[in-house]
C-alpha cells in the first residue's frame, strides 16, 4: 500500500512535481514590419514523455482579455521551434520535428498555406539566418563520415569500423562524438525546390553564419584543433545553378580570443567574443565586439571588468544606428543599447531598453519595434514589446502575453533578495525563496553549477518546487559567478573550494537570522559545479547540514581531466596541472570526512561530469559504511534537470522530495 503524503506537506501551498506540465515557456520572438510576431512555446508533455511546442501568432494591434493579447495557433507540432520571418514578411521558416528524430527546416507562408519540409539531414538542421534580400537562408548541419550513422544501409552502428582519434575535442555532451560529423554551412533557397547546397568542409566544424549583403557569408570557426580560440572566416555565395565543392573559407577577423553570434551592419561586424590566450578563458566576461568588414583590428566595446554579455540572450541587433545586446547584471539580464559607431562604450554610456529585476531571455526587432520575452518573480517567460527610442533606451513597454499563468496559479513564491558579508569582507548576493505560512522552514541551501553562471530572480523552476513542499531555499552567486564583474569570475580560478565556500556559508548564515528559516534543519543541494560544493561542503562543513544531494558533480579532478568532453582544458585552467594539486582540490580526497548522509544523482550518458565521478564517491562512501545511496538515470546526459525526458524530470523531482522527506522532514 501506498502511504499517504504527510498531512504538514498536504497544507504547503505552491508548485507541485506535476506542475513541470503547466511549464510553457516561449521562444525567441520573430517580428514583422506591422508589429505582428510568430514565437513558439514549448512545454513538457509528462503523459507522452515529449516536449511539445507549437508556433503561436499574435497579429499586430489584436488585444485578448486580462490586457494580454490574443495568441492564435500557426502549427500544430508536435515540436515546432526556432522561426524566422522573411525580411519582407511572407513566409516564416522554422525547425519542424517529430515526436522523435531530428528537427529539419520548414518553410511557411504567413498569410496561408502548408509548412513545406526543405532539408533531410541525419541529424537535423540548425536554426536559420535570412539574407538581407529573402533570396537564400543559411544554417549549420552536421555531416557524417561515410559509412558512419546510417548513411550506409548495410552498416548497422556496432558494426563500424572504429574511431581514429587524434585530437582532444572529439565528442561533446548532448550530441555525441563529433570529430565524425562536425558541423557545416549550408544555404537553401527557402521558396525553391532545390536541394541545400554545402558551402564548408572545416575539419573542426562552422558555427554561427551571417549574411555580409555583398554576396558573401561570414561564419566562426576554430583557429585550429583543440584550440578554444576562434576567428571569423568569409566564404563567397554560389551563382545560381552552380556546382559548388565545399572548401574553408578565408580569415576575415582575428579574433582577440572567441568569437561567437555574428551581426553585420553599418559596414562592421558584431559579435560576442572572450579576451584570452591559450585555456585561460574560463571566468572572464564575454564582450561585445566590433570589426571592420573591410578587415582590421577587432575592438571590444564594452568594459571587460564590469560588463558581462549575455550570450544566452541572443546576437548583437543593429537599428539605425544603436547596437542592442543583453547583458548579466547581478543575476539579472537587461537589455542595453549603444552606437554603432562608439570605439568603447563606458557603463554610463549605455542605453537601458529593458531593466529592473527580471531576465531577458531573448529578444527580435523590426524596425524599432523590439519583442522580447522576459522572465521576473512571476513568470519564467512572457512576451512584452518595447519601442526604441532616440535616447536609447526603452518606451511604451506592454505585456503581450500571460503564458505563465496556470503556474502562478498553482502558487508561486516570491524571491526576497539577501546580501551578506564573507569573512574577509567581501559582499555576496543571493535570494530566498521561502514556502507560505508561518515558520520556521527546513532550509535548502542551493548551488548552482558553471562556476561561471549566476542564479537570477526570476521564477525558477527548482526553487519554486522545494518552496512549494515546504522548504525556504536559499541562493547566492558567490565568487566565480557570473554578472559581478571580471574579478569575481575569477576569483576561484586555483581556489575552488575557498572564497567561494566562504560566500555561500556567509548568506546562508543572513538567511538563517530570519523567522522563515530553522537555523537547526538545513540541508544542501547542487549540480555539476553546485554538485561538486555540495560534496566538498559535506566533508569541510559537516556540521551545518543535516542532509545532501550531489548532482552531476565533479568529485575527482584527475579522471575528469581525461574522462570529461571538457576535461583536458577546463581541469588545468581552474585547478591547474599538478596532480597533487588536483587530488587536493578533489572531494574524493576527502571521502572519509563525509558522514552527512548523501544521495548522489547522475545521469549514465553524462559526458560533461561523467558517471565515474559519482561511483568514485559513492564506491568511497559506501566501502566505509557511510550513509549513501546512487541514483543514476539512462539515456541522459549532463542536463537532466533542465532538459531530459519529462518524465524524468518528474521522477528526480519525485526521489529529491523523497529523500528530503527522510532526513529534513517538513
Amino acid at each position: 500500500m501506498t502511504p499517504a503524503p504527510a498531512p504538514a506537506r498536504l497544507a504547503c501551498a505552491g508548485v507541485k512535481p506535476a506542475d513541470l506540465a503547466l511549464l510553457r515557456i516561449p521562444s525567441r520572438p520573430a517580428i514583422r514590419s506591422d508589429a505582428s510576431l510568430v514565437v513558439a512555446v514549448s512545454s513538457p508533455d509528462l503523459e507522452n514523455n515529449i516536449y511539445r511546442s507549437t508556433l503561436l501568432r499574435l497579429s499586430g494591434g489584436a488585444q485578448g482579455g486580462a490586457g494580454r493579447d490574443r495568441f492564435t495557433e500557426l502549427t500544430l507540432g508536435p515540436r515546432d521551434s526556432e522561426p524566422v520571418i522573411s525580411p519582407d514578411g511572407t513566409v516564416v521558416v522554422f525547425l519542424r520535428a517529430a515526436e522523435s528524430g531530428p528537427a529539419q527546416l520548414a518553410v511557411l507562408p504567413l498569410d496561408g498555406g502548408e509548412p513545406r519540409s526543405r532539408t533531410e539531414h541525419p541529424f537535423g538542421a540548425g536554426p536559420a539566418v535570412f539574407s538581407p534580400d529573402g533570396a537564400l537562408v543559411a544554417y549549420c548541419a552536421a555531416v557524417p563520415e561515410p559509412g558512419r550513422y546510417g548513411t550506409d544501409d548495410a552498416v548497422q552502428s556496432e558494426a563500424e569500423p572504429p574511431r581514429r582519434v587524434s585530437r582532444l575535442a572529439y565528442r561533446l555532451d548532448g550530441e555525441g562524438f563529433v570529430l565524425d560529423k562536425p558541423k557545416q554551412l549550408f544555404v537553401l533557397d527557402p521558396n525553391g525546390s532545390g536541394p541545400p547546397v554545402q558551402l564548408t568542409d572545416e575539419p573542426s566544424g562552422a558555427s554561427d553564419p551571417a549574411f555580409t549583403g555583398d554576396g558573401r557569408l561570414l561564419y566562426v570557426r576554430s583557429t585550429g584543433d583543440d584550440e578554444l580560440t576562434s576567428e571569423i572566416a568569409v566564404i563567397d555565395l554560389p551563382a545560381r545553378d552552380s556546382t559548388v565543392t565545399p572548401t574553408r573559407g578565408e580569415r576575415l577577423i582575428a579574433t582577440a580570443g572567441s568569437a561567437a553570434m555574428v551581426t553585420v551592419d553599418s559596414g562592421q561586424v558584431f559579435y560576442l567574443g572572450v579576451d584570452f590566450t591559450g585555456i585561460d578563458a574560463v571566468g572572464r566576461t564575454t564582450g561585445l565586439w566590433a570589426a571592420a568588414i573591410a578587415g582590421g583590428e577587432p575592438r571590444r566595446l564594452t568594459d571587460e571588468n564590469s560588463v558581462e554579455v549575455d550570450r544566452a540572450a541572443g546576437p548583437p541587433v543593429v537599428v539605425e544606428g544603436t547596437v542592442l545586446f543583453g547583458a548579466i547584471d547581478r543575476g539579472a539580464t537587461v537589455l542595453l543599447s549603444a552606437p554603432v559607431q562608439a570605439d568603447r562604450l563606458p557603463l554610463g554610456g549605455l542605453g537601458w531598453v529593458l531593466g529592473g529585476p527580471r531576465v531577458v531571455r531573448s529578444f527580435g526587432v523590426s524596425g524599432r519595434t523590439i519583442a522580447a520575452v522576459v522572465a521576473d518573480g512571476s513568470s519564467p517567460g512572457e512576451v512584452v514589446t518595447v519601442t526604441l527610442a532616440d535616447d536609447g533606451t526603452g518606451a511604451d513597454e506592454t505585456a503581450r502575453s500571460d503564458f505563465g499563468r496556470e503556474l502562478a496559479d498553482s502558487g508561486i513564491r516570491p524571491a526576497t533578495e539577501l546580501t551578506a558579508n564573507a569573512p574577509d569582507g567581501y559582499p555576496v548576493h543571493g535570494w530566498l525563496v521561502a514556502p507560505a505560512g508561518d515558520g520556521p522552514h527546513p532550509v535548502l541551501l542551493l548551488v548552482h553549477g558553471g562556476p561561471h553562471s549566476a542564479y537570477t530572480p526570476a521564477v525558477f523552476d527548482e526553487a519554486q518546487l522545494y518552496a512549494g513542499a515546504g522548504y525556504a531555499v536559499v541562493m547566492g552567486n558567490p565568487r566565480g559567478s557570473a554578472g559581478y564583474g571580471q574579478q569575481h569570475g575569477r576569483a576561484v580560478v586555483g581556489a575552488m573550494g575557498t572564497v567561494d565556500v566562504d560566500d555561500v556559508l556567509a548568506l546562508l548564515d543572513v538567511a538563517l537570522t530570519r523567522p522563515e528559516c530553522d537555523a537547526g534543519r538545513v540541508g544542501v543541494m547542487g549540480g555539476s559545479y553546485g554538485g561538486f560544493m555540495t560534496s566538498w561542503l559535506c566533508a569541510h562543513a559537516p556540521d551545518r547540514f543535516t542532509a545532501a544531494i550531489s548532482e552531476r558533480a565533479v568529485n575527482a579532478w584527475d579522471s575528469f581531466a581525461g574522462s570529461s568532453d571538457i576535461g583536458h582544458y577546463f581541469a588545468r585552467a581552474y585547478v591547474g596541472d599538478d596532480r597533487d594539486a588536483q587530488w587536493r582540490a578533489s572531494p574524493l580526497a576527502y571521502a572519509d570526512d563525509i558522514d552527512v548522509p548523501l544521495l548522489i544523482i547522475h545521469s549514465e550518458q553524462d559526458w560533461r561530469c561523467p558517471v565515474e565521478q559519482a561511483q568514485r564517491l559513492f564506491v568511497a562512501l559506501k566501502r566505509r559504511g557511510a550513509s549513501v545511496e546512487m541514483l543514476l538515470f539512462p539515456g541522459e546526459g549532463h542536463e537532466l534537470s533542465r532538459s531530459g525526458r519529462p518524465r524524468h524530470r518528474l521522477q528526480r523531482c519525485d526521489a529529491i522530495l523523497a529523500w528530503w522527506d527522510r532526513y529534513l522532514p517538513v
